[in-house]
């Protein structure tokens, strides 16, 4: 987890124009994710003012402070609103800078940034940029592959395969985001997001070869830099004494933080194309989510057949 990101990403990462405190871009940090509307302050209630947040003025508060203030108490309320620790002041819209609150930021080397976008478009793109950027990670050991459009976590004992694994899928036209180790975190209730460590991206290490630049030797359509994660494929070396599941019906998760991701174990033994099993794996479980399960097809078929040999005898 990033304990803060500089303003310069932000700017880069969304797309916002500079208008003033290009020199502070890189010095200022950014801590938290919430971004604050400043409708309140405006008219003066300060009691709980974010002020470490990014300050976002759209259309409402901009004709506010035009139509109902003066020039005066303008320039007061944005030098109340410039701390020491308030990162940014963005406007939507493309709207005009107000002259008061480029003095304010300026005294306190605040910069002034700002987009044509809709101010809740804007909102939505810098709190998920933050957000994704601030989040708790957690590392975990293993292989990350986007299949068919699906994040699959490859898992399993360390020498079971999971490398050659994913270069297999690569080769069969897939993409790798993560090898050896994936930093995961929560983007929302729902989605679990997946990423390399900066120091590993676009690379896999095959034992007896060595590290492979993937990008270089497939192409950069044979990456991403991150993808949700849908679906964890758990290798393990194959026991004779084990029980795997057969028909498919067993399900079973793994919880990261809030986020819980179904899971399935492969067995893996000399012969078995792991990488055209786990593509079909990740296939069969779009074709689940779409409602198509064959196991309950194969269950239909299964009851048919008994009703009819019931019936012959």
């Amino acid at each position: 987890m990033a304990d803060s990101v500089k303003v310069a990403d932000l700017v880069k990462s969304t797309r916002l124009d500079v208008y003033s405190g290009k020199e502070f871009l890189t010095k200022r940090d950014i801590t938290v994710s919430d971004i604050s509307r400043p409708g309140l302050e405006l008219t003066g209630y300060f009691n709980f003012y974010p002020h470490e947040r990014v300050q976002l003025f759209g259309r409402t508060e901009i004709s506010y402070a035009k139509g109902s203030m003066t020039s005066e108490e303008r320039l007061d309320v944005y030098q109340r609103m410039a701390h020491d620790d308030t990162p940014a002041f963005v406007i939507s819209r493309g709207l005009p800078i107000p002259e008061e609150l480029t003095t304010a930021a300026k005294a306190k080397n605040i910069p002034v940034l700002g987009s044509a976008l809709p101010t809740s478009r804007l909102l939505s793109n810098m709190t998920n940029y933050l957000e994704g950027k601030l989040a708790e990670r957690q590392s975990v050991h293993g292989e990350l592959v986007d299949i068919y459009g699906l994040g699959v976590l490859i898992t399993g004992d360390s020498g079971v395969g999971k490398s050659e694994t994913a270069l297999e899928l690569v080769k069969r036209g897939h993409r790798l985001i993560a090898d050896d180790r994936v930093d995961v975190y929560q983007q929302d209730e729902q989605t679990l997001v997946g990423e390399a460590p900066k120091i590993l991206r676009h690379l896999l290490e095959i034992r007896g070869v060595g590290i492979i630049d993937v990008m270089n030797l497939f192409g950069a359509g044979a990456v991403r830099t991150e993808t949700d994660i849908n679906l964890i494929v758990h290798l393990e070396n194959w026991d004779d004494d084990k029980q795997f599941d057969r028909l498919g019906n067993g399900q079973q998760t793994r919880k990261f933080f809030d986020v819980e991701i179904p899971r399935i174990a492969i067995p893996v033994r000399t012969g078995r194309n792991l990488a055209v099993i786990i593509e079909s794996a990740a296939m069969n479980f779009r074709a689940k989510n779409m409602g198509y399960d064959a196991t309950k097809v194969f269950d239909e078929n299964l009851n048919e057949l008994i009703k009819d040999n019931s019936k012959n005898n």
